[in-house]
């Protein structure tokens, strides 16, 4: 190859590295995921007093075996929304039992908005995938 040529570096010198632990996609996924815990906790908030506000908000598609009352949903979401935006204030400050927790409450959302899909599906179904994405990123930038 010519002296210039793009690929002149590859020769004859050590591999490329990889970046170091914490940067790259690891910390962004880290980042991503502690802001969609954030947000989700919050709107979680707004869902849960929404269900323990107005009774009537919320309608259920067709019978489903874990029936529980809209106000027993909106307590539920509303607890669960403060411990996901807690633990997702928790990831954006950097504090290291956020990362384990977070893995935790997102797979506890998960479980949740399954059981919620009468009530929201398509809310409930875009929150599973939420809290798997969450899963995912903080998992795979495991140190």
């Amino acid at each position: 190859m010519a002296p210039g040529h793009a690929h002149a570096h590859h020769e004859g010198g050590p591999p490329p590295s990889s970046p170091p632990a914490g940067t790259g996609w690891a910390s962004a996924g880290v980042l991503f995921a502690g802001v969609l815990l954030l947000v989700q906790g919050v709107l979680g908030m707004l869902q849960g007093i929404v269900g323990i506000a107005e009774d009537d908000v919320l309608a259920v598609i067709g019978g489903y075996v874990f029936e529980f009352s809209t106000t027993a949903w909106g307590w539920t979401h509303l607890v669960l929304g403060v411990l996901l935006a807690a633990i997702g204030w928790g990831i954006l400050a950097g504090a290291s039992w956020a990362r384990v927790g977070g893995v935790a409450v997102a797979a506890l959302a998960v479980v949740a908005n399954f059981l919620w899909l009468p009530y929201q599906p398509l809310w409930a179904l875009v929150s599973i995938a939420v809290g798997v994405l969450v899963i995912w990123a903080l998992c795979a930038a495991a140190d």
